[in-house]
Formats: structure tokens, C-alpha cells, sequence
């Protein structure tokens, strides 16, 4: 059910820093083999000192360093990610799939916070991506019962963009990783990057951010491109520079 391992989350963090300094990459895919997405931590492979030998501070360390890495990892790539979940989404997998700027679920995918069924409180960046994509009333719904919730009801509540076919899964979800691919990939940067602060400041300060980025990317030949097909009237060819 690719449950993460430290070996995995160290992997999927390089690859995602690989991906924003690679013009080359436009776009990324995160998705998963088998029936399951992630069903969160590998809670077997030990995370960390044994309880009887943990002093204060070695849990929140550990969060900072492991979970919330990999969520911000996601967060602050420089490329569009889209996650294509095939199955069960639990605790950090479900956050994983969450925390990706677009996501397309097959029909059979489950959403589950399942942090309450441990006793544990929402790790991984939940307790603040959640409420900001359902509120908060939903979101301590969810993540007070720990109920699966099915791609149905995630995409009604607006958590997934679009609900397919298992067998479609692949497909749809690489059409739409090359229409992010074919677009101006650093505007699409500094866009994602003002939808993920828009929540977190006043108005000034979200209308200061968006006048810096455009400023920056008008710099870019992407940029450009877009403004000479245009008064041109030919379709825009974008390099993603």
C-alpha cells in the first residue's frame, strides 16, 4: 500500500528539487503502482528513538525533518505537480495527494485522515491544508471521525479536480501533465506560488506579491511569446524559459 519509508521520502524530496531546477521538466506526475496510494507512514520501520528513550523535542524534530519536508517539497516545487491517485490516500498520503496543485482520483480512491484512529494528531501539513481547501467545520469532521471518504464525495467537496475509471487513470492523468507541459511553465510557477501564500497575509501584501511576480515574469520568454502570438494571431509555442 506504499506506505512511506524514510528511504522513499528522501527520494521523492530529491526528485521534486531535481524538477524545479531541470528547465527540461515541465511538469510532474506523482502517482503510484499497486492498489493503494500511500497509506501513509511506515509506522514499522521504527520513526525514530523508542518511546522510552525520546526526550522533549525529538517528535517535533522528527515531524519537521520527515513529514513536513516531503509536504513542502511538494508545495514549493517550481513545476506544476499533479497527483493521480490510484487507490487509498491515508494520513501523510493523503496530505501528499493534497498538498499537489491539481489531482485526479480513479473511482475506487479513499481519502482517510486516519490520525484520529492512532491517536495521533494530523501531521504532514493536514491541519493546515484542509481547512483551507473544505473549511474548517469539514475539515474537523474529517479529521475527528478519521471516516474514508470516497473520490466521489472528495471531488463534490472540492478536494479532487476530476473523478475517473480506474483504467482511465493514466491517461487522463497524462493528457493533463501535457497541457501543464505545452503552458508557460514559469508563470504557472509564480502563479502556484501566489495561490499557495493567498490565504496566509492581507490584501496588500497578496496584491504587492502579485505585482513582483508579474513583474518577474515578464522577463520571461514565455512571456513574450504569449504577447507576440497574440497581436500576431498564431498559437503560442512555449519553451518554459
Amino acid at each position: 500500500m506504499n506506505a512511506v519509508t524514510w528511504a522513499q521520502r528522501e527520494r521523492v524530496i530529491d526528485l521534486l528539487a531535481e524538477a524545479s531546477a531541470d528547465p527540461a521538466v515541465r511538469a510532474v506526475v506523482l502517482t503510484a503502482t499497486g492498489k493503494g496510494f500511500c497509506a501513509g507512514a511506515d509506522l514499522r520501520s521504527g520513526g525514530g528513538a523508542p518511546a522510552a528513550e525520546r526526550v522533549a523535542g525529538d517528535v517535533a524534530r522528527m515531524i519537521r525533518l520527515g513529514a513536513q519536508r516531503l509536504i513542502t517539497a511538494v508545495l514549493d516545487c517550481e513545476k506544476p505537480v499533479l497527483a493521480a491517485v490510484n487507490g487509498t490516500a491515508a494520513g501523510i498520503g493523503a496530505h501528499l495527494a493534497l498538498a499537489c496543485d491539481l489531482v485526479i482520483a480513479a473511482e475506487p480512491a479513499r481519502f482517510i485522515e486516519v490520525f484520529v484512529r492512532r491517536g495521533l494528531v494530523p501531521d504532514g501539513g493536514g491541519a493546515y491544508l484542509l481547512p483551507r481547501l473544505v473549511g474548517p467545520q469539514k475539515a474537523k469532521e474529517l479529521m475527528f471521525f478519521g471516516d474514508a471518504l470516497p473520490a466521489a464525495d472528495a471531488e463534490r467537496l472540492g478536494l479532487v479536480n476530476k473523478v475517473v475509471p480506474a483504467e482511465e487513470l493514466e491517461a487522463t492523468a497524462r493528457a493533463w501533465a501535457e497541457r501543464l507541459a505545452q503552458g508557460p511553465t514559469r508563470a504557472l510557477a509564480l502563479t502556484k506560488q501566489l495561490v499557495n501564500v493567498s490565504l496566509d497575509g492581507d490584501r496588500a501584501a497578496a496584491l504587492a506579491a502579485e505585482a513582483t511576480a508579474q513583474e518577474i515574469n515578464m522577463t520571461t520568454a514565455d512571456a513574450n511569446e504569449g504577447v507576440a502570438s497574440f497581436v500576431e494571431r498564431r498559437t503560442p509555442k512555449y519553451l518554459g524559459r
